[in-house]
């Protein structure tokens, strides 16, 4: 069994790491470049950067935060959010990010998935599903941090993913994302067992048996993280050098957004992976 991936997921809008629920009601945690840093010490496997507002301006503004980054940790970074074209894709490649994540490009043009995946290699093209589940208990697959309605089954999608070429899949539950309750297990797994290509489950962990649980039940092959392990760093950094005006800072600063969370380090989560029998690299 390959090692389990924990990736620190670091949504971000404007010079600010920002959390949410739903994807939606943005609060300010830190400053992306000591947030990655201070995760790759801490280690991280990979790191996810999502542009959170690229796609409502249809453009990426990351590529000086990439460079910084990647010049200053050593571990995979993908990167997302208005990513449209393979210039895009090159531009943020170039910054020095080692994969794309694509989502609201690839629903619109499926094809873009294949020409991509042809052109910078499968292993550089990673595809965000936003899953929404309806009423009558159907998953669709929704844009732009999920507020726009696509009509795109979930299961169905994920397949024309990977059978695109598509290297990997993110899987978020809207639904979950932000409140701390624990994943939707089973979309992630039945995306993760009809699905030969890894899967990223994301959206929900609030606990480290969250975590486990995923895996084990879900069969995800990575978890991308955020307000477990950003709560943590919010707590013990006092939000330095942050910019206010993007976003709510004071909410953090009360403490009242730990209150579902089991905020913990990198460490502490792999460490009880490991008792759980996962394979994780220390």
């Amino acid at each position: 069994m390959l090692p389990v991936r924990l990736i620190p997921r670091l949504d971000i809008k404007g010079p600010n790491v920002v959390k949410g629920i739903h994807l939606e009601g943005l609060r300010v945690i830190g400053r992306p470049d000591k947030m990655a840093r201070y995760y790759y010490e801490a280690g991280a496997d990979e790191l996810f950067f999502m542009d959170t507002v690229a796609s409502l301006y249809e453009r990426n503004s990351l590529g000086e935060i990439i460079s910084k980054t990647a010049s200053e940790i050593f571990i995979p970074l993908t990167v997302g959010g208005g990513l449209r074209t393979l210039q895009d894709m090159a531009m943020v490649l170039r910054a020095g990010a080692d994969k794309v994540c694509l989502n609201t490009a690839a629903i619109k043009n499926p094809h873009i998935i294949k020409e991509s995946s042809r052109t910078l290699g499968s292993s550089t093209i990673v595809v965000a599903i936003e899953a929404i589940r309806e009423p009558n208990g159907n998953y669709l697959a929704y844009t732009d941090n999920g507020r726009e309605y696509t009509g795109v089954d979930v299961f169905e999608w994920a397949k024309k993913v990977e059978e695109l070429g598509a290297g990997e899949i993110v899987l978020t539950s809207v639904d979950k994302e932000g409140t701390g309750e624990g994943f939707d297990l089973e979309l992630i797994q039945r995306v993760s067992e009809n699905a030969s290509i890894p899967v990223i489950a994301h959206g929900g962990a609030g606990s480290h048996q969250h975590i486990i649980d995923v895996i084990k039940i879900g069969k995800a092959d990575a978890v991308a993280t955020a307000s477990v392990l950003h709560y943590e760093y919010a707590r013990n950094n006092l939000l330095d050098s942050t910019d206010s005006s993007e976003g709510n800072t004071e909410f953090i600063r009360s403490g009242r957004s730990f209150k579902n969370f089991q905020t913990s380090t990198i460490g502490d989560i792999k460490s009880e992976m490991l008792d759980a029998d996962l394979a994780v690299r220390i």
